[in-house]
């Protein structure tokens, strides 16, 4: 089981905009290599600080409407918010050690 939470466009502004904790959202496609490899890191760093930060994933391709409002140009790109706003924004394949560092920053 995932501990990653798929995420929809309907959903988004209640989970994420108005969420009292930080949060992760993955914007991913099916097509996108670089995502799907992320995905397992993504998956083991929100095992680990699941309880402080709630991770959700968005496919692109099936959910245009937020990736357009913040403004996504390339998968995968990751947003952390904090207090509804986007605090951190990671274009591209990074490594477990950048993906930890971003998520501890909003801690």
């Amino acid at each position: 089981m995932s501990n990653v939470t798929p995420l929809t466009d309907a959903e988004f502004a209640a989970k994420v905009e108005q969420s009292d904790k930080p949060v992760l959202v993955d914007f991913w496609a099916e097509w996108c290599s670089p995502c799907k490899q992320m995905m397992p890191v993504i998956d083991e760093i929100a095992g680990k600080y699941g309880d402080r930060v709630d991770f959700y994933k968005v496919d692109a391709d099936n959910n245009p409407d937020a990736p357009t409002r913040y403004m996504v140009q390339g998968l995968p790109t990751l947003l952390i918010f904090k207090n509804g706003e986007v605090v951190q924004q990671l274009t591209g394949g990074k490594t477990k050690a950048q993906l930890v560092a971003a998520v501890e920053s909003v801690l």
